[in-house]
């Protein structure tokens, strides 16, 4: 079986267990490819042969991100596999992990090494986070951590059921715990309004499922108690 799954052309993504509080949320790696022809590793996972071999395969490792200010654990491995890549980070994550080789912080404007083919917002007012949110041009697809979840029927039944209780089963929505993290809503607003004049489809999460159709409508009613009507 395949370490990576080919979701578009240019566009794969890799997952693997994980619990949290109890809960199989399962995390997810995304690779996006450039017109350079080199990748972008997203909120990479823990690297195995095969999984190390298989992104190899689809071109040079240009960009390592490290998306939010808890997507980092696996940072270090991808690295050192990859020594010529450059490590890209949250704002904040730079001083939580100094022993990782930081290139840069993300910010609201892309990279240079990306700006042609990924957009990216940092998400306001949420500072325990600080996550990076990115558009893939070529296979408008938004590429996400923590933004939302999307648990559906596939999962375990204490996840399900946890997550009916907070509010976020069966659609692309955040938790209620999320939004607690909120501590400035007018600035996290104006992000998530700059992220939905994106013309995605695709939504990719690191926890849940991948929706691949709707994705910019779902994501709007997942917080419409925050944007009001549209």
């Amino acid at each position: 079986m395949s370490a990576l799954l080919r979701l578009d052309q240019g566009l794969w993504i890799a997952d693997q267990p994980l619990a949290f509080a109890g809960l199989e949320l399962g995390a997810r790696m995304t690779v996006m490819q450039l017109s350079s022809g080199a990748v972008v590793l997203h909120s990479p996972i823990r690297p195995t042969p095969a999984l190390l071999d298989e992104v190899r395969a689809q071109g040079p490792v240009a960009a390592i991100l490290a998306p939010n200010r808890f997507h980092h654990l696996f940072a270090k491995p991808w690295l050192d596999a990859f020594p010529d890549a450059a490590l890209h980070v949250a704002p904040g994550l730079d001083r939580k992990r100094p022993d990782l080789r930081v290139s840069g912080v993300l910010s609201d404007a892309p990279e240079s090494l990306w700006k042609d083919d990924i957009d990216q917002v940092l998400l306001a007012g949420i500072p325990m986070t600080n996550e990076v949110v990115f558009f893939h041009r070529a296979t408008k697809t938004l590429v996400a951590t923590d933004l939302a979840f999307h648990i559906g029927p596939g999962h375990g039944t204490l996840t399900r059921i946890a997550f009916r209780l907070f509010g976020a089963y069966g659609r692309l929505a955040p938790t209620a715990f999320e939004r607690l993290l909120i501590r400035n809503s007018a600035a996290f607003r104006a992000s998530l309004e700059r992220i939905l004049a994106w013309p995605f489809e695709r939504v990719i999460v690191a926890h849940g499922d991948v929706l691949e159709r709707g994705g910019r409508e779902a994501l709007a009613s997942g917080y419409q108690w925050i944007l009001g009507k549209r």
